[in-house]
């Protein structure tokens, strides 16, 4: 059904845009074709750089290859290297990227219902996850056509992801001018955003008014933006869902040097002793699995290099050089630990929190007691829960130091109906299609409450695009970040709860993890 549906979206005539076509773009002219709803416009597959193939791989995105006449944007470009999987439980078709790859994959996607250039819509720039290693603007739970419905101008790009979008080499570091290697993916949406400045308007976007979101790794993209000198002045809004506490992971502190030396490994790995050697390689011998005790050298992701990010982003917040745009994130019940059904036992929870948490372990297990199974099981979903909205919270007291704006923290509830529920209930994504709108890119289960919360849910991220403030007409109060130690519980129901189960436990934590 919905491989039918993604090709309808593409058979449908062009008498029913909207927007005057051609577009002219940086590089040449486009035109789009309507999308399921007639009144909106989809252009896809629009090249926001040249392709990064040959000597362009591993090199900073370069300036678009222009082309003659219209081009045709009516479906989606290749996606960027990654090994397609049709399904992953619990994600099902609607998460996974399922076109073919290329190394020639940097395009991006727009879809506006404006009638003319000149209407200033906000503009919703989405980032996806997929841990840096796969992922597409194809996705067909990131469609646009659900927040262009609401009034946003709404662009997916692609971005190189694995080691081609993240290798960092010493030739490479080298060759640059600007003595930096390895975050290629990120240049890939930093020139995404360019590329938005310079031309949305003539989609009916607003440049000065542009939020850019991601879930996952694409909120930990969220926040290497915001505190990216790249970026600067390039967005106004910022939502992170699923990924705040990525931005003070330590792991997100690698360096250059450490990066590049664990390049070297690889490309010899590779039987590659040069840089050249690399590049003449295919992107499939690239890809070749490595044998088991090398298999974390091909575990890349964005690094501190000096260049496109000057310092780990938790330092950067703290001395007040982020791009200061209001902020807001969240985080899913049933993520980061805790699961609707855990299978700990009261021994393996006991022994993981004297492993965690040491000399502190009995006041832990004094506020999150395992005296049983049963009692252990009910106490591992408390404490992941408490730990990662307490996290989250810390995170956006932290910020609220150094930032003039404000931040918006939230708590998804809301079980994503279908495959196993029971399982995986509110799992990791489960809210993109709510905040998107795209629930029709389903086929899932949905029921009319389903709908009733993706009704709120996406007019809260509408609100907060439009103008940094996520509360309208007929929404539940969503508080910004304060001294009250809340959060916004989003789903069945909507309202403030508290971001511990007890003062005692929030106490806990906020220690715990300052340290």
């Amino acid at each position: 059904m919905i491989r039918w549906l993604l090709a309808a979206m593409a058979a449908l005539p062009l008498a029913a845009a909207a927007i005057h076509q051609p577009v002219k773009v940086t590089g040449g002219s486009v035109s789009g074709a309507p999308g399921v709803d007639p009144s909106i416009m989809a252009f896809k597959g629009i090249p926001f750089a040249a392709p990064p193939v040959g000597e362009g791989r591993w090199r900073a995105p370069q300036p678009v290859t222009p082309w003659q006449g219209v081009r045709k944007a009516d479906r989606f470009g290749a996606s960027c290297i990654q090994n397609i999987v049709e399904v992953l439980p619990p994600w099902t078709y609607e998460f996974m990227t399922h076109n073919e790859v290329s190394e020639d994959c940097l395009f991006l996607n727009v879809w506006t219902g404006a009638k003319a250039a000149g209407e200033k819509r906000p503009v919703f720039v989405y980032i996806y996850g997929g841990g840096f290693n796969s992922g597409s603007g194809q996705v067909p739970v990131y469609d646009g056509e659900g927040l262009a419905a609401k009034g946003l101008v709404m662009v997916t790009m692609n971005y190189r992801v694995g080691v081609l979008g993240f290798l960092a080499h010493p030739e490479l570091t080298a060759e640059s001018g600007v003595h930096a290697s390895g975050n290629y993916g990120m240049l890939d949406q930093i020139a995404a955003l360019r590329w938005v400045r310079e031309n949305i308007a003539r989609f009916g976007g607003d440049p000065g008014r542009v939020t850019i979101a991601g879930q996952s790794a694409g909120a930990f993209s969220v926040h290497f933006l915001t505190a990216s000198p790249l970026a600067k002045g390039l967005f106004h809004r910022a939502i992170a869902e699923s990924g705040s506490s990525a931005a003070t992971d330590s792991r997100a502190d690698r360096r250059l040097a450490e990066a590049e030396a664990d390049g070297v490994k690889f490309a010899e790995a590779k039987g590659a002793h040069s840089l050249a050697g690399l590049r003449a390689s295919s992107w499939q011998k690239v890809l070749e699995p490595l044998p088991p005790a090398l298999r974390g050298l091909s575990r890349v992701r964005p690094i501190v290099d000096g260049y496109s990010l000057e310092a780990p982003v938790h330092e950067v917040f703290a001395t007040g050089k982020q791009n200061d745009v209001a902020t807001m994130t969240g985080c899913n019940k049933d993520e980061g630990g805790a699961m609707p059904n855990p299978t700990v036992t009261a021994a393996e929870f006991q022994k993981q929190a004297r492993a965690g948490f040491g000399d502190r372990a009995d006041e832990f297990l004094r506020l999150y007691p395992a005296a049983d199974d049963g009692q252990a099981r009910a106490s591992a979903n408390e404490s992941a829960r408490d730990r990662a909205r307490v996290s989250m919270y810390l995170w956006a007291a932290r910020r609220g130091k150094t930032a003039k704006t404000k931040a918006y923290t939230y708590f998804w509830t809301h079980p994503l109906p279908g495959p196993e529920v029971e399982k995986y209930g509110a799992f990791h994504t489960s809210e993109v299609p709510y905040a998107l709108n795209t629930l029709s890119r389903s086929e899932r289960p949905f029921l009319d409450e389903d709908r009733r919360i993706a009704a709120a849910v996406s007019s809260y991220w509408v609100n907060f695009a439009r103008a940094g403030d996520p509360n309208g007409k007929g929404l539940a109060r969503w508080a910004p970040v304060d001294a009250r130690h809340e959060t916004m519980e989003l789903g069945a129901r909507m309202g403030a709860v508290p971001v511990a189960a007890s003062e005692a436990e929030f106490r806990f934590f906020a220690d715990a993890l300052s340290k």
